[in-house]
């Protein structure tokens, strides 16, 4: 990684602000975002922070000021169309990226075929991906009948299905007892350290 890489935000927001209706979600709001790096967003409940993870996915308009991410303005169209393949996005909620009546393996499979992978490399991807969080005596079981905790891990397997350049997680491990918890961040270090 050269030294300019290391410099270069993964996403910049100036003056960005985000209301709902009379609610203030967000407030002339400025920051750099480092890459090459893990950043938490810590607050109390309310205070914006799903509202500005969702900005930076390109998940949620942009209603006032400026939001860069992996070097261009998320507000132009074709620079959306050409970075969110590359961004990872894993909403608040138990399972909320995921298709309750599929089984874990069909969900697997879904994104994995979305982001054009090929049938050999879909099944090295889903087994890796399920050996290392535990869910792998789990393909065949739809993910409606999964505990919170197996449908967080199944819900960052399917993010981390196609090696993202942003990975954006809100509240990932509500719901998930300490040994998935573990399992949950060991998953997260090891894909972005190259396994």
């Amino acid at each position: 990684m050269t030294q300019a890489q290391v410099l270069t935000p993964v996403a910049r927001l100036s003056g960005v602000s985000l209301h709902y209706k009379k609610a203030i979600a967000l407030e002339e709001v400025t920051l750099d975002l480092p890459a090459a790096c893990m950043v938490g967003v810590i607050g109390p409940d309310g205070v914006g922070k799903s509202s500005l993870l969702a900005l930076i996915a390109g998940a949620r308009e942009i209603q006032r000021g400026r939001i860069e991410v992996l070097g261009g303005d998320m507000a132009k169209r074709q620079h959306r169309q050409k970075v969110c393949p590359n961004i990872a996005y894993m909403p608040q909620g138990l399972g909320k990226n995921l298709y309750p009546t599929l089984s874990v393996e069909e969900n697997l499979q879904f994104f994995a075929r979305l982001f054009g992978h090929e049938a050999a490399e879909r099944r090295r991807r889903i087994d890796e991906l399920t050996r290392s969080t535990g869910l792998y005596p789990f393909l065949n079981r739809p993910v409606g009948k999964l505990s919170g905790g197996m449908k967080q891990k199944l819900g960052l397997c399917c993010a981390l299905i196609h090696d993202p350049d942003l990975l954006i997680l809100d509240e990932p491990t509500t719901g998930v007892d300490p040994l998935a918890r573990a399992q949950f961040w060991d998953l997260i270090a090891s894909s972005r350290f190259g396994g």
